[in-house]
C-alpha cells in the first residue's frame, strides 16, 4: 500500500469508527482532496485557498455542484464499484458521481439512519419510488435496497405505480409487529393521499407509533410544485400522522440527513450544512439568514466533500431546513474552471 493509500485508509477507518471531531476530519479530508484531487486543487488555487491559507470550515472551498455533470470527480485514479446519476431526461445533462468504496456508502448510509430510527432490523420498508426505479443508476434506490436487505424482512420491497397492489400489500404489512416504513417520492404518496382512504386502516400502527411516513424527492415534473407544508398537512391527514419525516441527500453526496417533522433537518455524523451568500459564494452568512447550500459530506472522501448545492436553506444551531431551489440568473462567481459542454 503507498503513502496516499495509507492517508485515504487512515481516514476511512476514523470517519467508520464514528469516534471523530467533525471540523478536524473536515480539515483532514480537505488537505487529502487539495493535494490528490486536481481538479479541486485547481479550483482552490484560482480562489487563493488552500491548506496554509485558512482556519475555519466556513472558508474551505466549495465545489459548484454542476461539476459533477461535467467532469468525473476522483480524488486520485481508481476504478468505480459504482456509478449514480441524477434524474432527467435526454435533453439534459444528468450528475454523474463515480463512487470507489460501496461498502462506505453503505456502512454510512445505514449508520446514518440508525442513528436517527434505531436498528433496520425492526422494520419493514414499502419503498413507492417510481420515477428513480425507471431512470435507473440512482443512489436512493440503491440506498434503499441496502436497507432493505438489513432489515431481513421479506416484506420489504419496492412499488412503481400499481397503487391497488401497494394497498393491499400495505394493509396486510399492518397485522406484523414489525414498524414499517413507507418511504415515497412526494408525487406518488399524494396520489395516494387523493386516491384512497388510508387513516381508519392505518389507526392502530399510528396509535402504537409503528408507521413513518416519510417523503422525498419532490414531484418529478409530474404534479405542480406545493409548499412543503402544504404537501405535509395533506399527507399527515391522510395517514393520520402527527408528522411526515423527510430525507435530504442528492447525488452527489454519500450522505443523508433526515427530519422528523416541520422539514427541520438535524446534522448527520458524516454530513453538515452551511448557508452562504447567494451571490457571493465565498460570503458565509451564518445561522438565521437565507442562504446557498454548502455541504460537507466526508463520506465523499473519493470525490469532493465539499459541495455548493443548488438549494437555498436556512440554518440554526446545526439543523436545516430547505428553502427552494436556487434561480441560475443570481448565481455569482461561481464559473472558475466551468464550461458548459
Amino acid at each position: 500500500m503507498n503513502t496516499v493509500d495509507q492517508e485515504r485508509q487512515e481516514l476511512r477507518d476514523i470517519l467508520l469508527s464514528g469516534n471523530f471531531d467533525f471540523e478536524t476530519l473536515a480539515f483532514q479530508v480537505f488537505n487529502f482532496q487539495f493535494h490528490h484531487n486536481a481538479l479541486y486543487r485547481s479550483f482552490c488555487q484560482l480562489l487563493n485557498r488552500t491548506p496554509d491559507h485558512i482556519s475555519r470550515a466556513q472558508e474551505i472551498p466549495f465545489l459548484p455542484v454542476r461539476f459533477f455533470k461535467t467532469h468525473s470527480l476522483k480524488t486520485e485514479e481508481w476504478e468505480a464499484q459504482l456509478v449514480f446519476r441524477s434524474s432527467g431526461t435526454t435533453k439534459t445533462h444528468r450528475s454523474q458521481h463515480l463512487v470507489r468504496d460501496a461498502e462506505l456508502y453503505q456502512e454510512i448510509s445505514t449508520s446514518i439512519f440508525e442513528q436517527s430510527y434505531g436498528p433496520l432490523s425492526d422494520y419493514t420498508i414499502l419503498a413507492l419510488l417510481p420515477s428513480y426505479l425507471e431512470q435507473g443508476d440512482s443512489s436512493l434506490v440503491y440506498m434503499v435496497q441496502t436497507f432493505m436487505d438489513r432489515t431481513t424482512n421479506q416484506d420489504s420491497r419496492f412499488y412503481r405505480f400499481d397503487y391497488d397492489l401497494f394497498r393491499k400489500e400495505f394493509i396486510r404489512t399492518l397485522k406484523n409487529e414489525k414498524k414499517i416504513l413507507l418511504w415515497g417520492v412526494t408525487y406518488a404518496l399524494l396520489d395516494l393521499a387523493e386516491n384512497y382512504t388510508w387513516k381508519d386502516v392505518a389507526a392502530e400502527a399510528v396509535r402504537d407509533q409503528r408507521l413513518i411516513v416519510m417523503e422525498t424527492g419532490g414531484m418529478k415534473g409530474r404534479r405542480p410544485e406545493m409548499l412543503r407544508d402544504e404537501v405535509h398537512d395533506i399527507l399527515s391527514e391522510a395517514f393520520g400522522v402527527q408528522a411526515v419525516h423527510s430525507e435530504y441527500g442528492m447525488t452527489e453526496l454519500l450522505s443523508q440527513c433526515y427530519s422528523k417533522g416541520a422539514g427541520i433537518f438535524g446534522p448527520s455524523s458524516s454530513m453538515r450544512v452551511l448557508a452562504f451568500d447567494v451571490q457571493d459564494p465565498l460570503s458565509y452568512v451564518g445561522d438565521g439568514t437565507t442562504g446557498r447550500c454548502h455541504v460537507i459530506d466526508l463520506a465523499n472522501l473519493d470525490s469532493c466533500s465539499f459541495i455548493a448545492t443548488d438549494d437555498l436553506c436556512r440554518t440554526r444551531g446545526g439543523t436545516f431546513e430547505i428553502i427552494g431551489r436556487m434561480d441560475h440568473s443570481e448565481i455569482r462567481g461561481c464559473n472558475l474552471l466551468y464550461q458548459e459542454e
